[in-house]
């Protein structure tokens, strides 16, 4: 609609202010939303940095780490806002190919988990883990927003669908050889939300939508002995519970034990496998309880509101899948991650946005949430 309005301005000969930004349209609701769900997960830190293992103000504590991160990731928001995010239109193609740069280099480089045996998801420098595929998702959200909206008139074109896929491939690739297979499914998920949005054809999607579960024999041939288990332990979650099931076992009691109220911060005792990443929901569930757990889904959902609020008023097409995309992120990934957590979906290792301890996903949403604060910012005004 607002891209309509602005095209009838042109043809009335009214022009856009060059250079001018909307402060009023700054979109407060959103970032309030940012700012509790990262409370929220600063909390989960604290609780984190209290016990035997840790100590709460040490330099390598899970709080410290966390706060230092929101700082940062508060400066990448106020940084991309005041940026025009137009200019990423003309540069979305060299950040793509310097997101392959990085994503080959943490194949080179990287640390791996140990439990996948792969070449490693995270580079470390000065103490600090950079994990590159956790900006791949924005990138990624950049580059099928220029691809797209630069094909408008052939949006319904198999061939605009099959150069989305093709651009998708070698990240994909890269971040599946980590091996990280939860980035890998957010990519694939950010592709289908943008192509969909884009107005691509609806019959050649479902055709492709049945080849890919058409090619899941073939894809099962390929998986880690690790990642098979997990399959098979969420239709038999009780058939290996101190083995492949003991991740969901315990995730399941931390839930249980939460009950309607929580236990409270710190008051959390059973132990989670990765309950700092992966499976924090777990631990939250647990001293929040099921009040606390429908806080942050509902958080959760008006911001998923607000990001489409923004694409809708977008002044152009670039800007309209901008929002869609990040949206299209937040909701697989929070829907994937408590879903694993519950034992509903396989285990996956996608992080839960705001609320995983690590900095890489935190400034990665800034700067995404900051690039939409952009265009709300530079929505057209005539000028009379």
């Amino acid at each position: 609609m607002s891209v309509l309005k602005n095209e009838a301005w042109r043809l009335r000969g009214w022009a856009p202010k060059a250079g001018w930004m909307a402060w009023r349209n700054y979109d407060y609701q959103l970032t309030i939303y940012a700012i509790l769900l990262t409370i929220f997960g600063l909390a989960m830190a604290y609780s984190n940095s209290v016990g035997p293992t840790h100590t709460l103000l040490s330099a390598n504590s899970p709080f410290v780490k966390s706060m230092l991160w929101a700082v940062v990731a508060a400066v990448v928001l106020a940084l991309t806002t005041v940026f025009d995010y137009k200019w990423l239109r003309s540069f979305a193609w060299p950040l793509y190919l310097i997101n392959l740069a990085l994503l080959l280099l943490t194949l080179r480089f990287g640390q791996g988990t140990g439990e996948a045996g792969g070449a490693g998801r995270w580079i470390v420098i000065g103490g600090f883990q950079f994990q590159f595929s956790e900006l791949a998702k924005i990138v990624m959200v950049i580059t099928f927003a220029a691809f797209l909206s630069d094909r408008r008139a052939s949006a319904k074109s198999l061939w605009t669908i099959i150069g989305a896929i093709v651009i998708t491939v070698p990240p994909w690739v890269l971040v599946l050889l980590q091996p990280d297979l939860g980035t890998s499914l957010v990519l694939v998920a950010v592709l289908a939300g943008a192509l969909f949005m884009s107005g691509a054809s609806l019959l050649w999607l479902a055709t492709l939508a049945a080849s890919a579960v058409a090619a899941v024999p073939f894809v099962w041939q390929t998986m880690a002995d690790y990642q098979k288990a997990r399959l098979i332990t969420l239709l038999n979650p009780g058939a290996d519970p101190n083995g492949a099931g003991y991740q969901i076992h315990q995730s399941q009691m931390a839930i249980n034990a939460g009950g309607v109220a929580g236990k409270g911060i710190t008051n959390g005792n059973i132990p989670l496998p990765v309950q700092t990443t992966d499976f924090v929901w777990g631990l939250l569930a647990e001293e929040l309880g099921l009040l606390g757990s429908l806080v942050v889904l509902v958080l959760f959902g008006l911001m998923i509101w607000r990001l489409l609020l923004c694409a809708w008023r977008a002044s152009d097409e670039f800007a309209m899948l901008l929002g869609c995309g990040l949206a299209t992120m937040i909701l697989f990934q929070v829907t994937v991650n408590v879903g694993m957590v519950t034992g509903m979906l396989p285990v996956t290792g996608i992080p839960l946005p705001f609320i995983t301890y690590g900095g890489a996903s935190l400034v990665s949403l800034a700067g995404g949430l900051g690039l939409i604060q952009s265009t709300n910012l530079r929505r057209e005004r005539p000028e009379w």
